[in-house]
C-alpha cells in the first residue's frame, strides 16, 4: 500500500492512507490542514502529497486531545506551543502524557477496521500476536481494541524478537512500572496526609500528567545509555 519512503523518517503515505491508518476521513485531513493543525505534506512525483510517520503521530495526539474535551481552539493554542520540527517519537511522548489523563477506553473494530487502522494486511499470525499482547482481543466475531496500544502493537509485529520474548518485555516493564507507581504514590500519599480533600485532588489532578512525562523522559534516557553499552553505534544520549 505504502509506495514511497524517505531515508529516516520511515513511510510516505497518500492522504488517502494517512485517513485509512488514522481511523478519520480525508476530509477531516484537510480540514485539520486547511486550521494548520498539521504541517503540509511532502509534495512528490505528479504532485501527489504524501505524509510520513509525523503526520500520523500529529493526528493521534489531535485525538487524544479531543478525548479530553478540549475545542479545536484550544487544541490549537496547545499545538502551537509545540515545536514545529517534533519527531514522530517526541508527538507520541505527548500523546502519552495526555492519554495518562483519561480513564482506558476499548473500542470495538471488525477485522476490516483492525487492518484500516493497523495501515496494513494482517495473517493470522499478526492477529495472534496482537491478541496476546492485549492489543486485539477477539470478541463476538470482531476485536476488543486498545486504541493506545494499536500502534505500538502493530510496530511490533515487525521487530524482529518471538513473541515470548516481547511479551517478557511488557512483563517486566508492567511489573517495574506498577511498583514504581505504588512508591510514588506512597511518597504523594505522605506529603498531603494532613490537608484536606480539595487539596488532595488539585494535587492529582497536576502531577498526574508531570509524572508520567517525567517516567517516559528518565526511561529514555535509561534506556540509551543500555544500549550504548552493547551497541557502540546506537543513538547517544541527550537531554529531551
Amino acid at each position: 500500500m505504502r509506495t514511497g519512503t524517505t531515508e529516516t523518517e520511515g513511510p510516505m503515505l497518500t492522504v488517502d492512507e494517512l485517513a485509512a491508518c488514522a481511523g478519520i476521513t480525508v476530509r477531516t485531513v484537510r480540514f485539520y490542514s486547511a486550521k494548520g493543525l498539521l504541517p503540509p505534506p511532502v509534495i512528490g512525483p505528479r504532485r501527489v502529497g504524501r505524509y510520513g510517520p509525523e503526520h500520523l503521530a500529529r493526528l493521534a495526539l489531535i485525538e487524544e486531545l479531543q478525548h479530553q474535551g478540549m475545542t479545536l481552539a484550544a487544541i490549537e493554542r496547545y499545538l502551537q506551543q509545540l515545536p514545529a520540527d517534533l519527531s514522530a517519537r517526541d508527538l507520541a511522548i505527548h500523546r502519552a502524557v495526555v492519554a495518562s489523563w483519561a480513564p482506558d477506553t476499548v473500542e470495538t473494530m471488525t477485522r476490516g477496521e483492525l487492518e484500516r487502522r493497523a495501515g496494513r494486511p494482517l495473517g493470522e499470525e499478526d492477529f495472534e500476536r496482537l491478541a496476546a499482547m492485549n492489543v486485539a482481543v477477539p470478541h463476538d466475531g470482531a476485536y476488543r481494541v486498545d486504541p493506545g496500544l494499536l500502534r505500538l502493537g502493530v510496530q511490533l509485529l515487525d521487530v524482529p524478537l518471538g513473541l515470548e520474548t516481547i511479551l517478557a518485555a511488557r512483563g517486566a516493564l508492567i511489573e517495574h512500572s506498577r511498583a514504581a507507581a505504588r512508591e510514588l504514590s506512597q511518597l504523594f500519599r505522605d506529603a498531603v496526609s494532613e490537608r484536606d480533600s480539595s487539596a488532595v485532588k488539585s494535587l492529582s489532578a497536576h502531577m498526574h500528567p508531570l509524572v508520567v512525562q517525567a517516567l517516559l523522559t528518565t526511561f529514555q534516557r535509561s534506556l540509551r545509555e543500555e544500549l550504548r553499552e552493547w551497541i557502540p553505534d546506537a543513538e547517544p544520549a541527550r537531554d529531551s
